[in-house]
């Protein structure tokens, strides 16, 4: 299955029309993107919570993990340097944190209010290698900014 991004965009857009908190707007585009697609498997985010710290947030999918340092996996990554992380492989990214074994590829999005801040990172595993495109990234992108950045 191919994500019409199009579509999923209006879909997420119309849904989350005038609501300003962030946790359901986290909840919503969780949901929609999570069912979207096959690849995957979570979708989450995981919210800055303190200085250099992330901890879960809404998200689709088997448990993930409560608190991730910003030194520390492919979601500290993406948290720490603010650029997406495209994984084809995440048992050869160095300091990888294996919250569900069956995880083989990722992608992570910083997420950015409107002022630029990263308030979060936007996290989708799949059970497949190399699931993920630069298309996905770049429209996942798009949708992040117009639900949080405007």
């Amino acid at each position: 299955m191919t994500v019409d991004y199009d579509l999923l965009a209006k879909t997420i857009s119309a849904l989350t029309e005038g609501e300003t908190d962030a946790v359901a707007l986290m909840a919503t585009v969780a949901c929609e993107v999570h069912h979207s697609d096959d690849r995957f498997d979570w979708t989450g985010f995981y919210r800055v919570t303190e200085p250099d710290v992330l901890k879960i947030g809404p998200y689709q999918g088997g448990h993930g993990c409560l608190v991730i340092p910003f030194e520390r996996g492919v979601c500290g990554a993406a948290a720490r340097t603010g650029e997406v992380q495209l994984v084809p492989d995440v048992d050869a990214f160095p300091g990888h944190i294996a919250c569900a074994s069956t995880t083989r590829s990722e992608l992570v999005l910083p997420v950015r209010n409107a002022s630029g801040d990263i308030i979060a990172v936007f996290d989708i595993d799949s059970d497949q290698p190399d699931a993920f495109t630069q298309q996905d990234a770049d429209a996942l992108g798009a949708i992040l900014t117009a639900v949080f950045a405007n």
